[in-house]
């Protein structure tokens, strides 16, 4: 099992001070994906809603949650170069953000829900449309920033610099190719529907798996303890098992109970047994385990 990477310096930062600001450029990003999402609805074929539902559900479930989420931010698992560099080319096809993007978004957000207190930009806590609204449209403002550093296997590869620079311009290529299979109702549900849905979406389970709910472990000291979603977990590709998540952060597999259904760890696993991926993580051992108290029996679905 490979060590966690330590990206986020906290000395001297405070997860609670500070405001919610407009992001210009993301609000115009999601703003531009809402119109084109209603534009699509004028415009629905059936062939059209069947290839925004396909390309939504791969390209979060490859780029996203196996690509981003489990190989690049928590490295529970090595993949042979250009296999790495295609899946975070899909995971920037989301569009969210470019890979040192998901990073910072990603760190800054786990580190201030690890401290005791933090902003209910972070918690959750504000309800579910403002924070909707925030994540849309908004950035947080630190009075006192934590300090992020992405170590250079990431931050100095090129691939991954040109994919920062032009996240929002990898829609483009892909705009062509639906535009030529299949006009306008392609290109506005396969770009602009997936994008919206697929940021709304990630938020949500953000959202529901940070507030009150069902999960077998406490992290200590954690002001914010994570949850489980019960029974979404095919729908979230095995995102929902957030409670196990926080819990085993170097684990490939996050549905770890018996019934948990993990979508993407059935993709590792394909690609384990291909020979393209090595050094999957594990849940740690027991006696690795004293930050963590068990608290209720696990769930399933």
């Amino acid at each position: 099992m490979m060590e966690p990477v330590i990206r986020v310096d906290g000395t001297g930062a405070d997860p609670c001070a500070g405001r919610v600001r407009i992001d210009g450029p993301k609000a115009l990003w999601n703003g531009a994906m809402i119109a084109g999402t209603l534009a699509a609805l004028m415009v629905a074929t059936w062939q059209a809603v069947l290839l925004f539902l396909a390309l939504t559900y791969a390209t979060l479930l490859i780029g996203h949650s196996v690509g981003m989420h489990r190989m690049m931010i928590h490295r529970t698992f090595k993949a042979r170069l250009w296999l790495a560099r295609l899946l975070l080319y899909v995971g920037t096809i989301v569009g969210v953000s470019g890979p040192s993007g998901i990073i910072r978004i990603h760190d800054t957000r786990d580190w201030a829900q690890r401290e005791p207190l933090c902003h209910d930009f972070f918690a959750h806590r504000a309800g579910f449309w403002l924070d909707l609204a925030w994540n849309l449209f908004c950035r947080f403002e630190f009075d006192r920033p934590p300090r992020i550093t992405i170590e250079p296997a990431i931050a100095a590869d090129p691939f991954v610099r040109f994919l920062d620079a032009t996240w929002r311009w990898q829609q483009l290529p892909l705009a062509a190719l639906l535009y030529v299979w299949g006009g306008w109702p392609f290109v506005l549900w396969g770009v602009c529907a997936r994008v919206f849905v697929s940021t709304a979406g990630h938020w949500s389970v953000t959202y529901f798996c940070h507030n009150p709910g069902p999960g077998r472990w406490r992290v200590k000291g954690a002001g914010l303890q994570a949850s489980n979603l019960p029974g979404l977990g095919l729908l979230t590709y095995g995102e929902c098992w957030h409670n196990n998540h926080h819990a085993f952060p170097e684990s490939a597999r996050i549905g770890l109970e018996p019934g948990q259904t993990d979508p993407g760890w059935w993709v590792i696993c394909g690609l384990e047994r291909l020979g393209l991926v090595t050094a999957v993580g594990e849940p740690r051992p027991e006696r690795l385990r004293d930050d963590l108290e068990e608290r209720a029996a696990a769930q399933t679905g």
